[in-house]
């Protein structure tokens, strides 16, 4: 039995002969070790070395239909050159209104009509009182009637009769007053009778000589200065009824109707629930303006009699020539800008007071020497632009630019500084891109 036992033993010498040795072990560790890093290594090389595949865009500066180079583009409005608030010159209640918003109306045409009849009245009022002046200034002028004058003859006749018997009647008193006959009180009515005729004959003779000579100077002087006065007064409440009709006072068109029918109108603007103080407003569609704001740095490129080429964001394909119509003689120091007019040459119906507009500027004789290379018209795609900048691929990096942008049409979003034409832009750059990261063209 113990030689069983003594044959189940592992002979030690046996196993340490096929098992490698220990060298060879750290060899073999050392080596896997080194291939691990060194995939590490080129992994993360990679990794941080890696180009950004990105999708790009090449600027192109859109020249300007124009006669010389562009110096300078600017943004604004366009506008009318007189806008006209038409307003009432008397108060009243709207009776009736003809045009809507967008109606062309011709000159003289009437647009509005108030209720007339308190000034239909006051004007029947004005020419009865000249009527009546004016009769009794004829009536003046004409004089006394002959039949007046015969009146007045016959009355003082009869005075002086009525005289003659009261003298006689006194001096037979008076005779027998001397006689006793009589006593003094009858002497007294006789003497206060003859006196009283005599008044009355003094009276009716400078009455017989007023009819008969007629009325003074100034009492026909002064009725026809109260006809002057009445004329002055119809001739107002005239006008008064006239300005109950309004009308245009410019072919044009209606660019707001801010008055209903029954609607009170007034002669001042009172509040936008209460009385209106006008009642349209309209302007000449065929005399427009370009209203921009100039930068004081860039108002020395320009001169009074500057030309330039105008186009909207809503038609970008339909240009203008325009030319300065107006400088502002002043600056606007918050903005640090003068405000310049662009009148724009035979406009169309494409173009709408209040529409962004652009303005190309061109350069005259005397500035193309120096205007040579100027950019053109800069649009870009506006999923380019990042927080007021863009990214251009340059030598297979992502490089940033600040620009000045100024505002979206049809075309893309237009560049107004900080691209000139030409750069390779990167289209829709993702948020963690930066300045200097490489980058590659996809495909």
């Amino acid at each position: 039995m113990d030689k069983d036992l003594s044959g189940l033993r592992i002979d030690k010498s046996e196993k340490n002969a096929g098992e490698p040795s220990r060298w060879a072990v750290r060899w073999i560790l050392g080596g896997i070790l080194l291939f691990v890093l060194l995939g590490l290594f080129v992994t993360v090389y990679q990794r941080v070395n890696a180009a950004v595949e990105v999708e790009t865009v090449r600027v192109t500066a859109e020249q300007v239909a124009s006669a010389g180079p562009v110096i300078l583009n600017a943004t604004g409005y366009i506008i009318a050159h007189h806008k006209i608030q038409l307003a009432s010159k008397v108060v009243g209640k709207v009776a009736w209104i003809g045009v809507e918003k967008g109606d062309r109306v011709g000159k003289g045409q009437v647009i509005v009509r108030l209720e007339d009849d308190e000034y239909r009245a006051q004007l029947q009022q004005s020419k009865g009182n000249l009527a009546a002046l004016e009769a009794r200034l004829e009536e003046l002028l004409n004089g006394s009637r002959p039949e007046e004058i015969a009146v007045a003859k016959a009355n003082l006749e009869q005075a002086r009769a009525d005289l003659a018997n009261a003298k006689v009647n006194l001096e037979r008193v008076k005779k027998l007053t001397d006689e006793k006959v009589m006593s003094i009180q009858a002497y007294d009515d006789a003497k206060a009778r003859h006196d009283g005729q005599l008044a009355r004959v003094n009276s009716l003779e400078k009455s017989f000589e007023l009819v008969r000579i007629g009325p003074r100077k100034e009492v026909i002087d002064q009725v026809r200065g109260q006809i002057q006065q009445a004329k002055g007064q119809l001739a107002f409440y005239e006008t008064q009824l006239e300005n109950t009709v309004i009308r245009a006072p410019v072919t044009g068109t209606i660019l707001e109707r801010v008055v209903e029918v029954g609607e009170f109108v007034t002669t001042s603007f009172v509040g936008e629930r209460g009385a209106k103080g006008y009642v349209v407003s309209l302007a000449d569609l065929n005399d427009l303006q370009v209203e921009l704001d100039i930068n004081q740095n860039d108002f020395a490129r320009l001169s009074p009699t500057q030309k330039g080429v105008v186009t909207t964001d809503a038609y970008p394909d339909r240009r203008y020539d325009g030319v300065i119509d107006e400088m502002s003689p002043e600056a606007n120091r918050q903005k640090a800008t003068v405000q310049v007019k662009v009148k724009v040459h035979n406009p169309d119906s494409y173009l709408r007071p209040e529409m962004n507009a652009s303005v190309a500027f061109v350069a005259e004789e005397s500035q193309r020497s120096s205007a040579v290379g100027a950019p053109g018209l800069i649009f870009v795609p506006s999923t380019a632009v990042r927080d007021n900048a863009v990214f251009v691929l340059l030598d297979g990096r992502a490089v940033k630019r600040t620009v000045k942008t100024a505002g979206i049409t049809p075309q893309g979003m237009r560049i107004e500084e900080g691209l000139i034409g030409g750069e390779e832009l990167i289209l829709s750059p993702a948020p963690e891109l930066k300045d200097g990261d490489k980058v590659r063209k996809r495909g």
